[in-house]
């Protein structure tokens, strides 16, 4: 399986939907002329990230929001789909009602909508926060996804999505890696100065990897990961966008915090060694054992 992974450098406030839409095609035509069937642009990849503001004013705020997907913004790059074979996966800011979610598609290489899924690990907080050089206030603007963790038939394939902090979180793939996924694709937004104060600049592109790395072992899948990188409105966000394989490696990465296109060719097999000795599932796992995984939120630093 070809995949591409399209890894986009900063939109800013004052970009339109029209330009980012015109950078998502250029992408596209540049994975497809390599030969990718897939592709994975970033989170929130039609606006700048907006979750960084403490916005009031309601016509402001949905002025970031999809409220119909393919709309005339976006048709364009529906129809390019469509024209060149390629499907691909593309996070935005969806408006259903009054309702807001962080969400993603997956979009076949006939320019349908094969999938839908809404962000569920929301990050941040819901007000501004005092001696935070950086806010993330997307638990302002977003709730919690309530489609779960599904999985979508793509021809010979099974695709999974997730977005940004979802990646780090374990849960996250084992629901999609016990409906036996093949392929995770997420989309990130991560700036490197938010994280506990004082946090090392190093460690949130480290922290990235080893969670998908660790993840794509764990779960026998490969995940194709894509970034929005660079400087955006002042705040610098990781790249770091690769294409880890089911051995836990990183099979290409993005060298760039611009638009970049990284590509592979997957050998959708390199998992079924795994699947069928070490995370043979069906024969080792022990569920009986987990319950605190699904009954408790959380648990006292106190010790035993």
């Amino acid at each position: 399986m070809h995949i591409a992974v399209a890894q986009m450098g900063p939109i800013q406030r004052s970009d339109t939907r029209r330009q980012a839409v015109a950078r998502l095609c250029e992408l596209l035509k540049d994975a497809a002329s390599r030969g990718a069937k897939w592709v994975t642009f970033p989170e929130l990849a039609l606006t700048t990230f907006f979750p960084r503001w403490d916005m009031e004013d309601p016509a402001e705020i949905r002025s970031f929001y999809e409220t119909e997907m393919p709309g005339k913004e976006t048709q364009p790059l529906f129809d390019l789909a469509r024209e060149l074979g390629v499907g691909f996966y593309l996070g935005y800011a969806e408006l259903d009602g009054d309702r807001q979610f962080n969400t993603s598609i997956l979009v076949d290489g006939t320019g349908a909508i094969i999938g839908k899924y809404r962000k569920i690990h929301i990050p941040g907080d819901a007000t501004s926060q005092d001696g935070y050089p950086i806010q993330h206030l997307e638990k302002k603007y977003f709730e919690v996804g309530d489609l779960g963790f599904p999985v979508f038939d793509a021809g010979d394939v099974r695709i999974g999505m997730c977005i940004c902090n979802d990646r780090r979180w374990p849960e996250t793939y084992r629901v999609m890696g016990l409906q036996a996924v093949d392929l995770v694709m997420v989309g990130y937004n991560t700036p490197t100065g938010y994280g506990r104060l004082g946090e090392p600049k190093h460690l949130p592109a480290h922290h990235n990897h080893l969670s998908l790395q660790a993840a794509a072992y764990q779960n026998t899948c490969w995940i194709a990961a894509a970034a929005k990188a660079g400087v955006e409105e002042g705040i610098h966000m990781i790249g770091g966008s690769c294409i880890v394989a089911p051995t836990g490696e990183i099979a290409v990465q993005a060298l760039s915090e611009d638009d970049e296109v990284i590509n592979y060719v997957c050998d959708m097999t390199l998992a079924d060694g795994y699947r069928g000795n070490m995370f043979a599932f069906e024969r080792h796992r022990r569920p009986e054992h987990y319950q605190a995984i699904v009954e408790r939120v959380g648990a006292s630093r106190q010790p035993l």
